[in-house]
């Protein structure tokens, strides 16, 4: 999921969408994401080199952060081109359920292409998530249906709280009783505060 959709929602909404601030606004929301993108892409793959009782080099973390990059730009690229057309075709499909099915086809297919190319699943429902936005399933919208947010609102209250218990059964306790962790834990609070001042001072 990201925010930014709905970030340039209120700016449009309050007639700012096209102002210099709503411009920095909207570029240094879509760079924390991809920012974000990346870590994730990295920690997986450390995770996952983890778990075959290796680590993850400099070189293959450069690899993963490359992969990860490309996969981004050019799915951004491809699905803002391909994606109005896709749902405009199924928008001729005049029953219900259709805009659903084809917003998750579109997310389980890039999930898919990521996992091809060996990055974590969700970095391509991430990517899903960046590209899909209300305009591109207008069809379905302007005949009287609910948007892709509002139709995902069920599944997500099942399958969230399911999420959830399932990453919360998995955690080692045990891990959280060692001094690295603790330390980086620390460490990482402490730069988010630090980082939240700054911010706040800045603007």
């Amino acid at each position: 999921a990201t925010s930014v959709g709905i970030t340039a929602r209120v700016l449009k909404d309050l007639g700012k969408a096209q102002t210099t601030e709503a411009r920095i606004i909207l570029g240094a929301a879509v760079i924390d994401d991809v920012q974000g993108l990346l870590i994730l892409a990295v920690m997986s793959g450390i995770i996952a080199a983890a778990n075959f009782g290796a680590a993850l080099s400099y070189g293959g973390i450069s690899w993963t952060v490359a992969k990860a990059t490309i996969f981004l730009v050019g799915s951004l690229l491809l699905g803002m081109k391909i994606s109005p057309h896709i749902f405009s075709v199924s928008s001729r499909l005049e029953t219900q359920g259709v805009l659903l099915a084809t917003g998750l086809a579109f997310c389980f297919v890039l999930s898919w292409l990521a996992n091809v190319i060996g990055l974590a699943p969700i970095v391509g429902a991430f990517a899903a998530g960046l590209i899909l936005e209300d305009v591109h399933y207008k069809e379905f919208t302007e005949r009287g249906e609910h948007g892709l947010d509002h139709l995902m609102e069920p599944l997500a209250s099942f399958l969230v709280p399911i999420f959830f218990v399932i990453m919360g059964v998995r955690t080692d306790l045990r891990s959280f009783g060692q001094p690295g962790v603790l330390g980086l834990a620390a460490a990482l609070t402490v730069a988010a505060i630090l980082g939240k001042q700054l911010c706040a001072f800045g603007a």
